[in-house]
């Protein structure tokens, strides 16, 4: 007699040996994928401490930071589609040594900006360097693991970010509070090279380690390859057409490209508004100190570190990721709401960072995972890094409006109204724009 086992979506039921299997990948690859990651968001988003110190010495206003912390994302935009087409085609060793070297070199030469002009070049060739890591890593994490395993290896891949926001405050406060002067260099200079030097060095330690794809890997057996080459045909997109590379022609054409591409605009164009922005939030409060903004800033992220883990779980499980998005972006207006309303009080407006935090952080991997479900083969390497580079277009805008809408209101409550609003319609549209999979259906197992 068979007794029915309940599966989430596709009929598929992995052995105790495939578990291991994955495991074993995870070990290997997501450590350094994570560092990695770490890196790339403090190069990122350490803009948004140094400015506490580099808008005094350098005399920028408001908009001329907002434009430069955005024209990064001009560069990313422009280059990320063209990055990820050469890492299919050459693979992810010759890709991230090309892309870490790179823009460790600009992010350390960002310590010697003395002009808006300066600040905005080496913004955009940071972003143009950069362009292609993230999505490159989400179509090198489908070439090792199949969808019912995919939510959580991109999960715990994207921690790196979280886990790099947790360290960024109390880090970089520390950097820019006790390097400050250290040979006539001020704090911030030092922020920038401490923390762009290291991507290059992962770099190349990366393209020594890595490897491009299940069968050139000699820590797995010939039978892990083959059990792991099965998986992923029987899992991989039916519609296939046109170049194994994507087509370009074939992207441009697709409404399910462009219409995730305008929810990934909204949502982090929206995200990145709170990462640059939250230190001057927190110094608004009265927090004078460079280091005590860094660790209240870190609060958020040390939290959402273990809700995105748990949310991302709990999406493979269910093998659901519309109603579990949704409710992250409700996460995030939820927090914008209770900072507006906080009415001065660091504890509730903490409360409000915290929610933020979870949403933001938790949606990002759902966001993703949809995205390579919905996509057929031939078009996932394309099409991941086409959604990334329109969306990155939201983060090279917004901060620019926060900033004129702040500077014409006096406070940030609008500004977060607007953060607020997009996550709302992000969250909806992401539910109409894709298909639920599969229903839960019995699988008959041995009795």
């Amino acid at each position: 007699m068979a007794h029915p086992v309940l599966q989430s979506g596709p009929a598929v039921k992995y052995s105790e040996e495939d578990e291991k299997l994955f495991s074993k990948i995870s070990w290997r690859l997501l450590p350094l994928l994570i560092v990695c990651y770490m890196i790339a968001f403090l190069d990122r988003v350490n803009i948004g401490f140094a400015q506490l110190q580099m808008r005094e010495s350098l005399n920028f206003s408001d908009a001329a930071y907002a434009f430069g912390a955005g024209v990064f994302f001009l560069g990313y935009f422009l280059c990320e589609v063209p990055s990820n087409l050469f890492l299919e085609k050459y693979g992810a060793r010759k890709t991230l040594l090309r892309i870490m070297l790179c823009w460790g070199l600009v992010a350390s030469a960002m310590m010697y900006v003395s002009t808006p002009t300066m600040f905005y070049i080496l913004r955009f060739l940071l972003g143009a360097f950069e362009a292609g890591f993230f999505p490159g890593i989400i179509l090198y994490l489908t070439y090792w693991f199949p969808g019912p395993r995919r939510a959580k290896a991109i999960a715990l891949f994207m921690t790196g970010a979280t886990i790099a926001y947790l360290i960024a405050g109390p880090l970089s406060g520390a950097i820019m509070k006790y390097m400050d002067g250290l040979w006539d260099h001020r704090g911030w200079q030092w922020l920038f090279v401490t923390q762009g030097l290291p991507a290059s060095i992962l770099g190349i330690f990366a393209f020594f380690y890595l490897k491009d794809k299940p069968e050139d890997a000699n820590w797995l057996t010939a039978g892990e390859k083959t059990r792991l080459r099965k998986m992923l045909d029987e899992d991989a997109p039916a519609a296939s057409h046109g170049s194994s590379h994507g087509s370009i022609g074939l992207l441009l054409k697709n409404r399910q490209v462009w219409l995730m591409s305008i929810v990934y605009f909204m949502l982090l164009g929206a995200t990145y508004v709170m990462v640059f922005w939250t230190p001057s939030l927190i110094k608004s409060w009265g927090v004078k100190d460079v280091l005590t903004v860094g660790m209240l800033t870190s609060i958020g992220p040390a939290v959402s570190m273990v809700a995105m883990v748990l949310i991302g779980r709990s999406s493979d499980k269910h093998n659901e990721r519309r109603k579990h998005f949704f409710f992250c972006a409700l996460t995030v207006v939820a927090g914008a709401l209770v900072l507006i309303f906080a009415a001065g009080s660091i504890p509730v407006s903490i409360v409000g960072l915290v929610l933020i935090a979870i949403g933001q952080s938790s949606s990002t991997p759902l966001f993703f995972t949809s995205i390579s479900e919905i996509l057929p083969k031939a078009l996932a390497a394309g099409g991941i890094a086409l959604i990334s580079s329109l969306g990155n277009l939201g983060p090279s805008v917004l901060p620019s409006v926060v900033a004129q809408l702040n500077t014409a209101t006096g406070s940030p409550n609008t500004s977060l109204y607007l953060v607020a609003a997009l996550w709302l319609v992000s969250g909806v549209a992401l539910l109409a724009i894709v298909k639920p999979l599969p229903a839960v259906r019995p699988v008959l197992a041995p009795a």
